[in-house]
This record gives C-alpha cells, sequence and structure tokens, in this order.
C-alpha cells in the first residue's frame, strides 16, 4: 500500500513537472494556439476578478450611497484600562458609500489582444478612459490600451498585447485610385493613405526616423496608378532625382519651384472653368472624356522653400508661400494633392507655414529632434498624440504617429522600402508619367485671380 501511495505521489509529481515545462514550450512553439487555448481564458478571468479593484484605482468607478449591514464593536464591560475593555459586536442597518464599476461587457478575443465595451457612469466622458489608458494596460499586463469607439454611453477599448509595430512584413501596396497602403497600424490594420478622402499630408521627421522611408513607399504605390507626380527637391535633386523617370516635373532650386508652382496655379484655374462649364463642383463629378488626371506633389525639405539668405529671396520666398497655399486651398476639388516633407517645421520660418499647415489635414509625426516641430505638426490637433509623438525612440525608424480627416491618431510603422524598390518602381511603370507641358497646356488666368506673390508669406 505504501508502494502504491509513493508511485501515486511520483507520477502526480511528474505530471506537475511536464505541465510546467510543457506550458513555457506551448506558448513559445505555437503562440497563436497558446493564446486561444489558455492564454486568453486566462486574461479574461484576471480582468473579471479584478474589474472592480482596477476601476476604483484608475478613478474610473463612482460612488454610491447603499443600505448595508454593518458590523459595530462597542464596549460593554471593563475598566477605563484600554487591556481590559471588553467588546461587543452588534449589527445594523444604515447608508455606507460604496465603489460601483462601469459595466464591462463581454471580452471579444482577437489574434492580438481583446476588445471589449465599457458602460460609462453619469457624468463620465471617452476622455475619462483616454487619460485612463496607459494605467489600465499596466493592471492587465499588456502593451496598451486604447479607445477605438464611442457611442452615447458606451465607449470600446482595444487591449494589445504586444507592440504590432516591432515587426512590420506586409508589403507596401497600391490600392484603388489615389489609395497607398505604406503600412500597418498599431491596431493590426493596413495604414492607408487615401488622397481622395485626405487630400494633403504633413509629414515630419528627423534624419534615419523614416520620413524618406515614407516617401519611398507612397512613390511606389503610386507608380503603377494612372495619376502625375511632380516633386520639389532644393537638396539640390538628390532625393527626388533617382525616381524622375516616373515624375512628370521635378523642381531643384528656388526659381524653378517658383515656376512648377506658377504651372499648378494655372492648371487649376484650368480645372476651375471645366468644372465651372459643366456645372461640376470637382473633376470627380466630370465626365469620364474630359476628366482630368490627378497630380500628386512631394514636397521634400518645405524649410528650404521658406528659409532667406538675403532680402534679394524675399519675392520668390513670398511667391513660394503663396502658391504652395493656393494649391492647398484649391487643390483638393481640382484633383492636385500635396505630401510636405520636412526635418524642421516651426513658426519661426514664417506666417506662411502656419497657413501652410492649417490646410494639411493628414499629420504623420515621426521621430523628431526638436519639441516645436511635434507641436507644429500635431499639437493644434490633440495633446495626447503629441505626448506619443514626443516618447517615439530615435531607434525605431518608421514609426509615427498618423491623424486622419476625423481627428483619431494611431501609432503607425511603414514597412521598408528601399531606394532600389523604388527606382525599379519609377523605371517600371516611367510610361505612366504624363508630360508635364501637355498636362499643364491652359488656357491665361483670368483677371480675377490673384498673381502668386499677391499674399504675404
Amino acid at each position: 500500500m505504501t508502494v502504491m501511495t509513493h508511485s501515486m505521489m511520483f507520477l502526480a509529481l511528474g505530471a506537475l513537472a511536464a505541465s510546467a515545462a510543457g506550458v513555457p514550450a506551448w506558448a513559445r512553439l505555437g503562440p497563436r494556439s497558446f493564446w486561444w487555448g489558455l492564454g486568453f481564458p486566462a486574461k479574461a478571468i484576471r480582468v473579471y476578478l479584478t474589474w472592480a479593484h482596477v476601476a476604483a484605482s484608475c478613478g474610473l468607478a463612482s460612488k454610491r450611497r447603499r443600505w448595508r449591514w454593518t458590523l459595530d464593536a462597542v464596549p460593554v464591560a471593563g475598566s477605563l484600562h484600554r487591556t481590559s475593555v471588553l467588546l461587543a459586536e452588534r449589527r445594523r442597518v444604515r447608508r455606507v458609500e460604496v465603489q460601483r464599476a462601469p459595466g464591462l461587457g463581454l471580452l471579444r478575443p482577437n489574434r492580438r489582444g481583446w476588445a471589449v465595451r465599457i458602460r460609462l457612469h453619469e457624468g463620465q466622458v471617452p476622455g475619462d478612459y483616454m487619460r485612463a489608458a496607459e494605467q489600465l494596460a499596466h493592471a492587465w499586463r499588456v502593451h496598451a490600451v486604447r479607445v477605438t469607439a464611442t457611442a452615447p454611453g458606451r465607449v470600446w477599448l482595444l487591449a494589445t498585447r504586444t507592440d504590432p509595430l516591432t515587426n512590420v512584413s506586409i508589403a507596401p501596396e497600391a490600392g484603388e485610385l489615389l489609395t497607398v497602403r505604406p503600412g500597418m497600424l498599431e491596431t493590426g490594420q493596413p495604414w492607408v493613405i487615401d488622397f481622395r478622402t485626405v487630400p494633403h499630408w504633413l509629414n515630419a521627421g528627423a534624419t534615419q526616423s523614416g520620413k524618406s522611408n515614407l516617401a519611398n513607399a507612397i512613390i511606389k504605390g503610386l507608380s503603377p496608378q494612372p495619376v502625375a507626380l511632380a516633386g520639389f527637391d532644393l537638396k539640390g535633386g538628390v532625393e527626388f532625382t533617382p525616381y524622375a523617370p516616373r515624375l512628370s516635373a521635378l523642381a531643384t532650386t528656388r526659381a524653378e519651384s517658383c515656376d512648377l508652382l506658377d504651372d499648378l496655379v494655372r492648371l487649376l484655374a484650368d480645372r476651375m472653368r471645366t468644372c465651372r462649364d459643366h456645372g461640376a463642383r470637382n473633376i470627380w463629378r466630370l465626365p469620364e472624356p474630359v476628366r482630368p488626371m490627378p497630380v500628386v506633389v512631394l514636397v521634400d525639405e518645405v524649410a528650404e522653400l521658406f528659409l532667406m539668405a538675403d532680402k534679394s529671396e524675399k519675392d520668390q520666398v513670398s511667391r513660394t508661400a503663396t502658391g504652395l497655399l493656393r494649391v492647398a486651398q484649391l487643390g483638393r476639388a481640382f484633383g492636385v494633392y500635396l505630401i510636405i516633407c520636412g526635418q524642421r517645421i516651426g513658426a519661426d520660418l514664417g506666417p506662411g507655414v502656419t497657413a501652410l499647415r492649417a490646410q494639411l489635414t493628414g499629420r504623420i509625426c515621426h521621430h523628431v529632434n526638436d519639441p516645436e516641430t511635434a507641436t507644429m505638426t500635431l499639437g493644434d490637433l490633440d495633446p495626447a498624440a503629441l505626448d506619443a509623438a514626443r516618447a517615439i525612440p530615435a531607434d525605431t525608424p518608421g514609426v509615427a504617429i498618423v491623424t486622419g480627416q476625423d481627428g483619431s491618431w494611431h501609432r503607425a510603422r511603414s514597412v521598408l522600402v528601399s531606394e532600389d524598390d523604388a527606382e525599379h518602381a519609377a523605371r517600371t511603370f516611367a510610361h505612366l508619367a504624363p508630360d508635364w507641358a501637355s498636362l499643364t497646356r491652359t488656357g491665361p488666368l483670368p483677371a480675377s485671380w490673384p498673381q502668386a506673390g499677391d499674399d504675404a508669406a
């Protein structure tokens, strides 16, 4: 009998040891099945069991007065000495303050974490959960918690176990017309840049932050599409010259930039006349036979367009600022879209930069060297996005904070697109680049049309 007992004990210990060794091996060799089979159920149990405490710690619980049985201790006998006082327990009903956690819905798992709906208390707003997101992430032992959607009295949270942007291996794809997928969002969804939805973009980032890589991805994605590409590269053309086969126009000096902007302004005036003649509000309402080709304009190092070495360059800077602003104001309706890139973007470059920024709905902020550039890029949208941009490490190229037309923001990362890949796409689809002179062959500007340089930079 003793031998049998010892054998059962050793068998149980062996099973426990095998389980202890097998669980980590399962998590390492089959992470997806481990998450669905054991990881998520364990997390769900933890979230539900600790929700009341976590909500109270994060300031999300509300205090309510409820009738409760309470247990009081009252002295009934003994002397006044503390050691000899006898206490008797007496129960009674009275109103006490209790912490009540918000209603936690059903956890819905996905391969990166889970989503959950929470019912808001009276007086709560989604911003309360945005401010508590970091606390919730630590309490739930996950990488991040984000507010993904809201409704009256409801908020949806998305918890991600690990950072999905650590390794972005998806291929950048060209989608529908004027749509590019350069990478992935923190939610695991594709990062989509749709120029018809968000026509103009500001792309800020320091050297080696991924700003140029994103430009490569956009060029590669737009190259096979029936669009015209034009570039401004005042660094002598070293950035965009390799893509010249696919570019219909490239300006490498300030004088060339002024001429190119004049062409774009005339192009806008001509398309405006065409839309007016056909009773259309934009080029997309025109009949297809007369609908002009969309134009995407890439500007590298926008600061070079606004810097003045002396007063002799003031007129050119003024023309540049006015031209860019006019293209940004009118471009969406008439099929001209902007991507403004720069390492340093600040109000010290002149009021023209501030006015231009107001027209750039899409914002992309990589790691930057100075806080003012991050503030200039995101500061007028969401303070939380600005804090997230400032926290981007320098050793994570391609990671950026992205905002769109609806004002929401996401962490995103562009997939690596080498210069060779972008050059190959430019050469392969060089036959799709329209002749710039033919594209911009228009009539004279209307007499009432303001000339470039009329507005102050």
